[in-house]
């Protein structure tokens, strides 16, 4: 059986698996891409064949359009199977936003699995991460810091419902990725009971849409309207409008009802990230696996060797190598915190 290094490696356009001759979330155009999910720090357009989920094949045509998501591109669905040059393929569910998965690959008894972003948390938008055992496990390491444990989701969501209607009079402005946790908020929202219109900055509609027809609910949803006259503000008191992150910093938001200003990510943990922002209520709503749920998923792969893309690898690493397991950090270039396409956060005119 090839040990892992023998047929997976990282290169300037990430990582390559050369058995098969592909790439997984390239961070250049390559010939043959395996796409994760749709965040753009790992879906990146002009590939000449994209493998991915065909979720995130539409969410891909979505924000780069048609010409641009892969001159080829082949939908393959979770429990399908694709065999390259030898090498088998298969999607598994990582729970991290609609789409996405984890990326099993198999070769002459060998197995790697590359999991993207992913989550351990329900959400109501995507599929549940499934563990699946391996020889390697690839994972990010957004929140590897033991700091990091994310509160309930339904708890966070209730807080902002308490302001709500403690504050009547002012509305309530969520700052929020476009693609995934957008839509996981608004889900959050109508299972906590909340059934009036939540408005919409216009940089999260087409997404907001696009999960619609895809078979995600998200009731009624409209775009915040225009004042009256220019320089008008006032609108929306007491009612929910989700933004993408730094709108709230433009004269956009000018338009709302004395916002109370929110932020949903697993970064509202850290109070000075909040501060710095200027959110007043934060809203610990992550997309990523907390501390527990890392090595929860560690133990659960009962991978041997598990490698690190990005993130706060050498916390991960430590303790993995006290539970016996070997840890790489791979150091991938062009991963962030989360994705958020410039074009989706740009903010409306005032």
């Amino acid at each position: 059986m090839p040990h892992p290094d023998r047929w997976m490696r990282v290169t300037p356009q990430g990582l390559y698996c050369e058995a098969g001759d592909f790439f997984i979330d390239p961070l250049r155009p390559v010939p043959r891409a395996v796409i994760t999910h749709g965040h753009s720090d790992h879906a990146r357009p002009d590939h000449d064949h994209v493998l991915a989920t065909p979720e995130t094949l539409a969410i891909m045509r979505q924000r780069m359009g048609e010409d641009r998501a892969g001159r080829r591109q082949q939908a393959l669905r979770p429990g399908e199977t694709v065999t390259h040059n030898g090498v088998s393929i298969r999607m598994v569910p990582a729970g991290h936003v609609l789409g996405s998965a984890q990326v099993v690959l198999d070769w002459q008894g060998s197995r790697i699995v590359v999991s993207g972003d992913y989550k351990r948390r329900p959400d109501p938008t995507c599929a549940p991460f499934e563990p699946v055992e391996c020889d390697v496990f690839v994972t990010e390491a957004t929140f590897a810091l033991p700091v990091f444990r994310h509160p309930p989701a339904g708890r966070e969501i209730a807080r902002l419902l308490d302001s709500v209607r403690l504050f009547p009079d002012r509305a309530h402005l969520i700052g929020v990725y476009a693609l995934g946790k957008c839509q996981r908020v608004i889900r959050l929202l109508r299972d906590a009971g909340w059934d009036r219109p939540i408005h919409l900055h216009g940089g999260l509609v087409a997404l907001s849409e696009l999960y619609g027809r895809l078979g995600v609910e998200l009731g009624d949803l409209r775009p915040v309207p225009a004042p009256a006259k220019r320089g008008g503000g006032g609108l929306l008191p007491g009612e929910i409008v989700l933004a993408p992150s730094g709108a709230e910093a433009t004269p956009w938001v000018r338009r709302l009802a004395e916002p109370v200003v929110c932020a949903a990510s697993g970064w509202m943990r850290v109070r000075q990230r909040a501060r710095t922002k200027g959110v007043e209520l934060p809203l610990i709503v992550s997309d990523h696996a907390d501390w527990e749920e890392l090595l929860l998923t560690a133990a659960e792969v009962a991978a041997p060797e598990i490698w690190v893309t990005h993130g706060r690898e050498d916390a991960l690493i430590h303790a993995l190598a006290q539970r016996g397991v070997r840890g790489r950090a791979l150091h991938l270039l062009g991963r962030g915190e989360e994705d958020e396409d410039a074009p989706a956060a740009q903010p409306e005119p005032a």
